[in-house]
């Protein structure tokens, strides 16, 4: 019951963000200079082609009547047209978001895995030439940006070594599987298309790994640290004094509430993903999300722009409402402290 009291809050409370998170941003993106039907519809365009499009999109009544209704067809489903692609802003988000989650998803368990697992080996040999090379690498991965990876790994493994596809998601030749959910190596699996999900992970492997690189790292760096301290709390010296093997006090007593801030972290790290992954898809010719935010900002997709940030909004708020359910699995403790402070 607990569980969905904190659901319930946590949805209350979102709705709220979420209104102010459109209301900003539709603010923001009305108040900028330049006017986005002309540069949608070029400088040559009639004027009088400029006034029907304006009166079409509510240009030209007040501010607070241009998000009365954008903010009452955004509750039917309907977020508009896009300037750039001329369709409407549903079917482009239908279209690019699952690349991108897809890509950020593969991202996130190389990130998850290979961060935890550096960080608790470092933390386990503290001090050592394993933990001093650990070190190394996450201070290298967190002020390296995911595109200067990006580019090394398609000069090295795309062309020079050419392991790796240098571009797009699948092959030339590989048939698309029927779309069910829009993530191509998803798809394929549920529809026995093995040899395009092979094909598919392939093209994924560089563009992944630049994104995970730098969360990696910082979650190594956090895991590292939060494992070497607990190494020396009372817990652990009394566990081993009480004979539990080695084994047990690593996985049960060590591990689990070391992962406490790798996890908050982690949440954070992946849903920025989403957003930080532009000059990545952009590198890799990738048909995302992301990319396509980028473009409708740069060309003032009035539409397209508040689509983006309220889907990146939402995307935030339900990986926060995960990683508080965690961390909350990891330490019931924090569980049970909030349930007393009612």
């Amino acid at each position: 019951m607990s569980i969905l009291k904190f659901l319930g809050k946590r949805l209350v409370f979102s709705i709220f963000v979420l209104f102010g998170l459109s209301l900003l941003i539709f603010t923001i993106s009305r108040v900028l200079p330049g006017d986005p039907v002309r540069m949608a519809l070029g400088p040559r365009a009639p004027e009088w082609a400029v006034e029907n499009m304006r009166a079409q999109m509510h240009l030209d009544k007040p501010l607070y009547a241009q998000y009365y209704y954008w903010l009452t067809e955004a509750l039917h489903g309907d977020l508009g047209q896009s300037l750039f692609t001329r369709r409407p802003v549903v079917q482009d988000i239908k279209e690019f978001l699952p690349a991108t989650l897809e890509l950020a998803l593969f991202a996130g368990v190389i990130m998850a895995f290979f961060g935890i697992l550096l960080g608790a080996v470092a933390g386990r040999y503290s001090n050592t030439w394993i933990d001093n090379s650990v070190r190394i690498f996450s201070y290298v991965g967190v002020v390296t940006p995911s595109f200067v990876f990006a580019i090394l790994f398609l000069l090295l493994f795309g062309y020079i070594l050419r392991w790796f596809p240098t571009a797009g998601r699948l092959s030339p030749g590989i048939a698309r599987p029927p779309v069910i959910t829009g993530m191509v190596t998803l798809d394929s699996l549920l529809t026995g298309h093995f040899a395009t999900l092979g094909n598919a992970l392939w093209h994924m492997v560089l563009p992944a790994v630049s994104l995970a690189l730098g969360g990696m790292a910082q979650e190594a760096r956090i895991t590292r640290s939060t494992i070497s301290d607990n190494l020396r709390k009372d817990y652990i010296a009394s566990a081993k004094g009480f004979g539990v093997p080695e084994r047990l006090v690593t996985l049960k007593y060590l591990l689990k509430p070391s992962l406490i801030p790798t996890v908050s972290i982690l949440g954070l790290d992946f849903a920025s993903l989403l957003g930080n992954a532009f000059l990545v898809e952009l590198i890799f010719n990738w048909p995302g999300f992301s990319r396509y935010g980028i473009n409708a900002m740069l060309r003032k997709d009035l539409n397209a722009v508040a689509a983006v940030v309220m889907v990146l909004g939402v995307v935030f708020i339900i990986v926060n409402i995960l990683v508080d359910l965690v961390v909350a699995w990891l330490d019931p403790r924090i569980r049970l402290g909030a349930e007393r402070g009612k």
